[in-house]
């Protein structure tokens, strides 16, 4: 584990109390043949570091929040650190972060995972087989409907199509697709045939939030999936796919407390942020900021 928790959030709560929510972090998951993920393993600290100068003031006012970050209400969300992920161990990976997120589930507490590439949200989908049905709300400059890359089904570039696969997902809400992304006919075709809604960043620079949070069924639960080059590369720097046109930070929180607020958010994940691209920790302190908005969401719930 990180030296420092995020936000400074204890690993227990006093007294045996069952948290709100549990921040975990996986540095690998289905890794390409070839390919080395080093750079996205260090994402999960480099979020906690960022997250230390607020540390001391989680009981202070939140204006993104419109109160404290616990609401007045004493520390629900606890820091469980690193699981043991190593690069290329693609399916011990996988079992690692499904069987965490089963264990934050059977606590009945929201898993938070903190990653990794954007192949880490297969696993964390399936830990939700006993807990559906599920809505997915897609934060991603991309689909991610790719069938197989390289000979592997379960990597960055297939996560949505895996998703579509799984019998406790309900539906899906892709929003911040922009530009040319890996998306092939042949994936938008199986996309459009399974009912994925496509939201573009377009859709949502035009018409807001709401064009992408009208497609979620009033009541359902929701993971959302938050692909750090969804947001915009001014304010989101350290990503390995620069892509421009993409969600501003206000617009973002406005999906999660929006998904919050007309369905209930059952898991979080944050994935693709690259801090060697970074720059001056511009991109860290942003999904530190995210991580709070999810967690003042989640522990306002009912």
């Amino acid at each position: 584990m990180s030296s420092a928790s995020f936000l400074g959030l204890p690993a227990h709560l006093a007294g045996g109390i069952n948290p709100r929510a549990v921040i975990f972090g996986a540095g690998h998951g289905s890794t390409y043949p070839g390919k080395d993920t080093s750079g996205y393993a260090m994402a999960a600290d480099a979020i906690r570091a960022a997250s230390q100068g607020d540390a001391p003031l989680i009981d202070h006012w939140d204006f993104d929040l419109g109160g404290p970050l616990f609401d007045g209400k004493p520390v629900s969300c606890i820091d469980a650190g690193n699981i043991p992920t190593i690069m290329h161990e693609n399916a011990n990976n996988c079992r690692l972060v499904e069987a965490k997120t089963r264990e934050i589930l059977a606590m009945s507490a929201v898993p938070i995972l903190l990653g990794g590439d954007d192949s880490l949200p297969i696993p964390f989908f399936n830990g939700f087989a006993d807990h559906g049905p599920i809505w997915i709300l897609q934060i991603d400059a991309h689909i991610d409907w790719r069938d197989e890359l390289h000979g592997e089904r379960y990597g960055y570039s297939s996560p949505m199509r895996r998703a579509s696969e799984m019998p406790h997902v309900a539906g899906m809400v892709q929003v911040g697709l922009r530009s040319v992304g890996s998306a092939r006919q042949t994936e938008i075709n199986a996309a459009r045939n399974y009912g994925s809604h496509f939201v573009t960043a377009r859709d949502i620079h035009a018409h807001g939030v709401e064009a992408a949070l009208r497609h979620i069924p009033q009541g359902a639960q929701v993971v959302i999936t938050l692909d750090c080059d969804g947001l915009d590369p001014a304010i989101m720097p350290g990503v390995a796919a620069r892509t421009p046109g993409g969600l501003g930070y206000t617009q973002v929180i406005d999906l999660i407390a929006g998904a919050g607020t007309r369905a209930r958010i059952a898991g979080f994940d944050l994935v693709e942020l690259y801090p060697p691209a970074d720059i001056d920790g511009m991109s860290a302190l942003v999904a530190a900021r995210l991580l709070v908005n999810a967690i003042g969401t989640i522990v306002r719930q009912r």
